[in-house]
């Protein structure tokens, strides 16, 4: 696969945005996983109806998408096959250019995410032990500012 682009998501959007989450928490042992593919769907076509939702489209399929309400990123997933491609960091790019600051939380565990979010500029600013996530697993929350020129 070569070449994607970026555009807005549409309610269609959600049966491949909910496959592509699905198959993470299934390849994610640390995860518990809470919510069935239907649900999952379901979810995702809430973060179309409620929040700027970005999808990266690749050979005419949904390959990733970014949600975000304001300066929270809710969201960042990119399929399986279609990592390592620059499509997380072309949908954090095109988030960051929305906001001066964007703050987002991922689980400690995923230290693919972390590495990721250290890589595109965020900083920890603090951990907790999960009692506040519905996965009960300790998370930490991250955050970018745009820098003054």
């Amino acid at each position: 696969m070569t070449g994607f682009h970026l555009r807005d998501a549409r309610p269609e959007d959600a049966p491949a945005m909910a496959a592509i989450l699905t198959d993470w928490l299934t390849r994610t042992p640390w995860l518990p996983n809470l919510h069935t593919p239907s649900q999952n769907q379901a979810f995702c076509g809430k973060l179309i109806d409620q929040k700027a939702v970005t999808v990266a489209e690749q050979n005419r399929q949904v390959v990733g998408f970014l949600a975000q309400r304001a300066a929270e990123i809710d969201a960042l997933y990119v399929a399986q096959q279609a990592r390592r491609q620059g499509i997380g960091h072309a949908l954090v790019s095109a988030a960051k250019a929305k906001q001066s600051r964007l703050d987002l939380w991922t689980f400690q565990a995923n230290l693919e995410a972390r590495a990721f979010y250290a890589r595109e500029g965020f900083v920890e600013l603090r951990r907790t032990d999960g009692q506040g996530n519905d996965e009960k697993l300790p998370d930490i929350r991250y955050s970018w500012e745009r820098t003054p020129t």
